[in-house]
């Protein structure tokens, strides 16, 4: 079950005695079981593993907490960026575990290991499939900046792998087709954008959280013939109003002071 709590330290500091309660809600699997770009953690104390999923969540890192015997089961339904292995109540230090992972999944793993972890124990764990060991007592800051970068070396790997990217970006909830050039709203229904408002959305979904200067949005959607009787704002415009729930207060398509706009949401390559 995914792991929701209520409250979680605000300055990201070590995890010693956690009091959160525990609530547990649907988990936020996609019709065919996919949930690309999540993070799963895997804890089996319910209130760090609540604080991690907590944490990693309000810093647009949507996560999901299972104990170790589940694990197996949601890599199996659900695609993960990034499995977080709490090992600090097994035996073997969670080179079993490392192992059923890796032979059912090369999804990088961060290890989160116990205060009297060597560095002999951090060696083997890489050795044995760890991207990334993390020793206790657990930082949620650190945590979190070892979940961006290894994110990052995945996302930066991928693309070498396959450079002209011509896939398809999902962002909150939304897909972009590039293949058929095609909009679908969370639901999964078609919804109709121009050729200028889909190359916009394109520059900005290229650039999350990057804010763009309406020069660079004006070099994007340049090659249409329609651009040139409208402005970028009015571009902007219309486009919030067919993906924003409240256009007169957007939050994925956000005016950034003096610098154009920026696309405020969590962009995972799909396809």
């Amino acid at each position: 079950m995914m792991d929701i709590a209520p409250h979680f330290p605000q300055n990201g500091g070590s995890v010693r005695h956690p009091a959160i309660p525990e609530r547990c809600g649907p988990e936020p699997f996609c019709a065919d079981g996919a949930v690309p770009g999540r993070v799963l953690v895997v804890d089996d104390d319910p209130g760090t593993r609540g604080m991690s999923v907590s944490y990693l969540a309000s810093r647009q890192c949507p996560s999901i907490g299972v104990t170790h015997a589940d694990a197996a089961r949601h890599l199996k339904r659900g695609l993960f960026s990034l499995v977080v292995v709490d090992v600090r109540a097994l035996h073997d230090d969670g080179a079993e575990m490392l192992r059923r992972i890796r032979t059912q999944s090369e999804v990088p793993v961060i290890l989160v290991a116990g205060q009297h972890c060597t560095v002999f124990d951090r060696i083997v764990s890489l050795e044995l499939g760890a991207d990334d060991v993390l020793c206790a007592p657990l930082n949620l800051r650190e945590l979190l900046a070892r979940v961006r970068a290894t994110l990052r070396r995945q996302e930066a790997g991928r693309r070498a792998i396959a450079p002209g990217f011509q896939g398809g970006y999902r962002f909150d909830g939304w897909v972009l087709d590039q293949r058929s050039r095609t909009l679908k709203n969370p639901a999964g229904r078609m919804v109709d954008v121009t050729k200028t408002e889909y190359a916009l959305l394109l520059a900005l979904l290229e650039a999350p959280r990057r804010p763009l200067a309406r020069a660079q949005l004006m070099r994007a959607t340049r090659a249409h013939e329609d651009i040139h009787d409208r402005t970028i704002d009015a571009q902007v415009m219309r486009l919030r109003r067919k993906i924003e729930a409240d256009p007169s207060a957007p939050k994925l398509i956000r005016t950034g002071r003096g610098a154009g706009y920026i696309l405020d949401a969590r962009v995972e390559t799909v396809f």
